[in-house]
């Protein structure tokens, strides 16, 4: 974390450890050609890629006070869009595995899409992403403007608007969207072959 930590520093966290039955594991060795990827908002950055963000805010010469520029009108302060707490999606994801069609999952940390969701995927399988299926956050397109930070990049640091990827079947994709009260976006599909393509 460049800039961040002090020489002799150091950061302590915190994380829980959970149990699941055997045969209710999710471990993604089911995912075939075919299955469509499913995205459920981010609430903004998530914590990740504050390295670049905080290069952006210098490059910008604005502070954390001043109001995100291209937020759709609405009054936000940079540093409250930067300091939105990060989604939790345990009740969400759940109410959806329970209904059945679920084969993977892919939490979109740092790596955004490009590393996190090759993870999750068999061997020989790659993911096909439609770029436009969900809505991009202002928050993405101001430090991608700012920072001149090329699409490739932005896929690769953040999570651009989609804070969790299941991988579903396609009998249960339609009913999975038809059936949520929270919006959430049919963002691509499994292909034959290997890593994250955008179109």
């Amino acid at each position: 974390m460049p800039g961040f930590y002090a020489d002799g520093e150091y950061d302590i966290s915190g994380f829980a450890v959970g149990t699941v039955e055997k045969d209710k594991v999710i471990d993604g060795k089911n995912i075939v050609e075919g299955d469509i990827l499913i995205g459920l908002p981010s609430s903004g950055v998530h914590s990740n890629g504050f390295s670049l963000v905080r290069s952006v805010l210098d490059k910008s010469g604005l502070s954390l006070t001043d109001q995100l520029p291209g937020n759709d009108g609405k009054t936000t302060t940079i540093g409250e869009v930067l300091m939105t707490p990060t989604v939790i999606y345990v009740k969400q994801v759940l109410e959806i595995i329970n209904k059945g069609g679920v084969k993977g999952l892919a939490h979109i940390t740092g790596g955004g899409f490009t590393d996190n969701i090759p993870r999750v995927f068999p061997k020989g399988l790659g993911a096909k992403i439609f770029t436009g299926s969900w809505e991009v956050l202002p928050v993405f397109k101001w430090l991608q403007q700012v920072g001149k930070i090329e699409d490739s990049e932005m896929m690769r640091t953040f999570n651009m608007g989609i804070g969790m990827v299941l991988v579903v079947s396609k009998e249960a994709a339609d009913r999975i969207i038809e059936e949520s009260n929270s919006p959430i976006y049919r963002i691509g599909e499994v292909i034959q072959g290997k890593g994250v393509h955008y179109v």
